[in-house]
Parts: C-alpha cells; structure tokens; sequence
C-alpha cells in the first residue's frame, strides 16, 4: 500500500474523542473565577491563567518569619462524598486537613492551591468542589492563588474525583508554637470536632457495610439525618487558633487531631520525658460515633486511634491560663472541655482514662 493510500485510511481524532474536552475546561475556569477572587488577599497579584500564583508578602511586622507547609487529601471520605453528591464538602475538607495542621504550629494560612483530578470533566460538580475550597479560605483568610484540574480518561471511574491540597503559612519564629515549652503540670483543652472530619473513612465505610446503614434514612440520637453527621465539613481551626495568638494568652502546644487520634497526635508535640492522660468522660461523645460504632465491636484504644472521637484539635497550657483561654476560645464560637493534663512519663505516653 502507497504512503497516500495508507494515509487515507487512517481515522482523524481529536482531544476530545480521547475524553478530554479542553473547551469545556476553559469553560470550567471562567465559571470558578468568582469563587477564586471572593479570597483574594492584598498580597496575591495576578488572578487564575498563569503558570504561577502570584504572592507578595509582607513581613514588616514580624522579627524572623517561618514559612509553614502542608499539603494533603481527603482520603476515602471522597468515596462517600461523592455517592452523596456533596462536592462542596470535599472542598472544605481539602483546606481544612491543610490549614488546620499549619495552624498547629501558631501560624497564619497565607495561600492554597488545589489538584483536582477525574476521568470525565463535570464542570457542576468539580466547580461545587472549588466553591467549597473558597469557602473555606474566607472563613481562613486565605488566599486560593491557583490549583490544576486533570481530565485522564480511563484513571478514574464515571462520576469520581480526587482531590489534593497545598498551604503555606506563616509566624514569626518567637511566636511558634512547637511543643518545646510544654511541661509537667499543662493542662490540655479539647476543641469539639463537627464529626470524623476526614480521618478514619475506611473504617467508616466498613462499618456503614457491616451495619447495612442506610444514612439518607437512619436517624442520629440528636435529630438529623445519618448522612449530616458522617458527612460533616472537616471544622476549621484557624480562627480560633488566630484568636489565641493575638490575645495575651500563654500557649505550650497544639494539636490537630487527624489520622492515628488521640493518641499520635497527642504523643508527637511531648518530649520523651513527658506523657499525656486524656480522660475521655469530660466530653460528650457526639451521636454520629455512637451511630457508626454502634455496627460492630471496636475495642476501646482502637476507637480514639482512629477517630477524633468529638475533639478535633488540642491546646496545650499552664493551668493558669485556662480559664482565659477558654474565654477566647469560646469568643471564636468553639465548644471546649478540659480534658486532659501533662505529667512526667513513667510508662506509656498516652494514657486514656474514664
């Protein structure tokens, strides 16, 4: 066969018979243009449609900044979120699981970006995604400067997506908080989480299996739908972080509570000479934990290392500074036990007790 004959038999194709449909990710972009701009902070000096976010800062009011970090995902939690349609929530959880670990340390959530991935573009529901990261960055004060959206056929089943994110922050190095000034006779104050955050999702979903729970349907003890509570946004923390670091308040550690509960979170932020006992009966356990632990057995430990089990995030002081804490705590609309102390180590460095 000639090179024209075998040239006339070959098919035409374009991006889009491949699965990817670059004029409906252009499309996708301008919709979420609003969202992007409703975050911008003074410092951001170019909008979305560059190569790079664009962010000028401002350090004049600080001795030595530190640039904080963090990145991470939604994990399986995704799973569920989007066989309930609720892309907005994975937006939340996205900056949440990032900004929450950066304010650990004291500091201020600067900027986001985003990686979101799927199989087939769905300009609604990857847009309802983006709109629930922006709300997210209001409510933080942080800038959403950029992100990519991947369109790979064949890497992702109909209808699914992944989602990644990444912060950067900042406090001056005087100010952070690291743990190093915690010690013996600190009293730890719980911050109330809003659910399982995005932690612990595979055991959720094994025991909504087990349980052949029907969460559109089922109940909690408090009233609402199943789906209400497993599903809840991840709380964000930084305002009340924000709140603490301004007021004259004492702070030895944070710490967020995600994935390995109250006992790995809990033992990173002491040195080797200090333990921890949490006595889990100053709080309530929210309903939706009793909902979903309700399906099978779970020994006690096993619970409070997978779950947050209803405290999201821990703060670390002197006793005396307790009850002010609290008053400013409570001020940023956070719900708060006391529910913990540090004493010497002389066994294990997370002790639950009650």
């Amino acid at each position: 066969m000639s090179d024209r004959a075998a040239e006339q038999t070959k098919q035409s194709i374009s991006y889009a018979d491949c699965g990817v449909d670059i004029d409906a990710g252009n499309a996708f972009v301008g919709r979420i243009k609003n969202a992007v701009a409703s975050t911008t902070r003074p410092e951001v000096l170019a909008g979305l449609g560059g190569f790079g976010g664009l962010f000028k800062p401002d350090f004049s009011n600080m001795e030595e900044p530190v640039l904080v970090s963090g990145t991470d995902g939604v994990g399986t939690k995704l799973l569920l979120l989007q066989a309930h349609n609720r892309p907005h929530v994975a937006g939340i959880d996205a900056v949440a699981m990032c900004v929450n670990d950066i304010a650990a340390l004291g500091a201020e959530p600067l900027f986001f970006l985003d990686y979101l991935a799927t199989g087939t573009l769905a300009g609604e529901t990857l847009a309802g995604v983006v709109e629930g990261i922006a709300e997210a960055c209001r409510i933080c004060e942080c800038s959403l400067v950029g992100g990519e959206t991947a369109e790979m056929p064949g890497m992702y089943a109909p209808g699914h997506y992944d989602i990644g994110g990444f912060s950067v922050g900042v406090v001056d190095k005087e100010k952070m908080i690291d743990g190093s000034k915690i010690v013996d006779g600190d009293v730890i104050l719980g911050l109330a989480s809003s659910g399982p955050h995005s932690n612990g999702f595979s055991m959720v979903r094994k025991l909504i299996e087990l349980g052949k729970a029907d969460l559109e349907n089922d109940i909690l003890s408090d009233g609402r739908k199943a789906v209400e509570g497993v599903l809840s946004p991840t709380r964000l923390y930084v305002p009340a972080v924000k709140a603490l670091m301004k007021s004259d308040v004492i702070v030895h550690g944070f710490s967020h509570i995600t994935g390995g509960g109250m006992f790995d979170n809990m033992e990173r932020i002491v040195s080797e000479d200090l333990a921890v006992t949490v006595d889990v009966s100053s709080w309530n356990i929210p309903p939706v934990f009793e909902y979903l632990l309700s399906f099978a057995n779970v020994e006690k430990n096993e619970r409070y290392r997978t779950f947050n089990m209803g405290i999201g995030f821990a703060v670390i002081l002197p006793e005396s500074e307790a009850d002010k804490a609290e008053a400013v705590l409570k001020d940023a609309g956070e719900i708060v036990y006391r529910i913990g102390s540090i004493h010497k180590r002389s066994s294990e460095p997370v002790t639950l007790i009650g």
